[in-house]
């Protein structure tokens, strides 16, 4: 599974790096893009900030249920076997 997602995580790179090549090519950067969006950087700051204060709570609940279930079918699993199985 991780071979699988490290090598998407590659081709993502890869794709990212070749459309913002030509996009810089053709004289599109992030501010005129934002600018047209009618964003700002501070605004956008503030976006990234927020969504991080309502998603973090969110994450540590999720993870006080989801972590210890995991542990707990991880440990009572039949010995030899594999989740690839």
């Amino acid at each position: 599974m991780l071979h699988a997602t490290l090598r998407t995580l590659i081709k993502v790179i890869l794709a990212s790096l070749i459309v913002g090549t030509i996009m810089a090519h053709f004289g599109v950067t992030p501010d005129k893009l934002m600018q047209e969006m009618g964003l700002s950087a501070d605004r956008v700051q503030d976006y990234a900030r927020r969504g991080f204060d309502w998603a973090w709570p969110n994450l540590m609940l999720g993870a006080m249920v989801i972590v210890p279930v995991w542990l707990l079918v991880y440990i009572l699993r039949p010995p030899g076997q594999r989740s690839s199985d």
